[in-house]
């Protein structure tokens, strides 16, 4: 039997990047896009739990895919619930634009949407390819004018290894990042800290009322070992990630501020 894929992402249904991913695997699975209907990057881990989801089956490319009118966690748990789907294996991406750091971790609707998926009982596997211009990300995704040529590729080796090989029982969920220009091979890596200088900028408006955009450069580079200095020197960072985030090494000095 072949191995059955779940293909979600953030960037939306019609993104480029999420049907480079449905071609990759394609050959080697039988794969069911359930993705969210528009945009919905840096949503995280959320979930709508105070309105109705609604699922329509759609049409691109000549190929059929379920469009959630929510965030890429919904679209997960719409798959495996509702649609009954029962997956070998989850696969989110490919994300445009990196997903580095333990900063972006937590606010990637793609990590988030791997990272439910395994929550509820199916491991997974985040794609995300590099971009020099940061505005890319701010584009339309389904005109993105990258090549995701080579992340294809990378895309069906890995996951053709890890369904070869079995996903390591102390991961939870795999988070790949490839970048721009491949100029190396594969590295496991640990999350940097941060991957953007965090700033905050404040415009007027017409009536000179003041409003903020977040902003902030990219971090030029990290420590050797993590994801964000893999990438910046051209391999393909592959970090594992657990659900627990428990800090087990403060667990005996927490232990004496709370003892009496």
């Amino acid at each position: 039997m072949r191995p059955s894929i779940l293909l979600t992402n953030d960037d939306g249904v019609s993104s480029i990047g999420l049907w480079a991913a449905y071609e990759a695997l394609k050959p080697i699975a039988d794969v069911t896009v359930v993705a969210p209907a528009t945009q919905q990057s840096a949503v995280g881990r959320s979930i709508s739990i105070f309105e109705p989801l609604r699922a329509s089956r759609i049409v691109i490319n000549g190929e059929k895919a379920w469009s959630v009118a929510g965030k890429p966690t919904d679209s997960v748990i719409i798959g495996l619930y509702a649609l009954k789907l029962n997956p070998t294996l989850i696969v989110s991406g490919i994300n445009i634009g990196e997903n580095l750091s333990t900063e972006s971790i937590m606010t990637s609707g793609t990590v988030g949407a791997a990272l439910e998926g395994s929550n509820q009982g199916v491991k997974g596997i985040a794609f995300s390819l590099q971009v020099e211009d940061q505005g890319e990300k701010f584009d339309d995704p389904s005109t993105n004018a990258g090549s995701f040529d080579a992340a294809k590729g990378i895309v069906r080796d890995v996951v053709q290894r890890v369904l070869s090989k079995g996903f390591c029982p102390h991961a939870d969920v795999i988070n790949v990042n490839i970048p721009s220009t491949v100029r190396g091979g594969y590295e496991v890596t640990r999350l940097a800290h941060k991957l953007f200088h965090t700033g905050v900028e404040k415009r007027l408006d017409p009536r000179g009322r003041p409003y903020f955009w977040i902003n902030g450069p990219l971090i030029e580079d990290a420590e050797e070992g993590t994801d964000v200095h893999a990438v910046r020197i051209g391999n393909i960072s592959v970090t594992p990630i657990t659900l627990d985030c428990t800090a087990y090494a403060a667990c005996d000095e927490i232990k004496d501020i709370f003892t009496n």
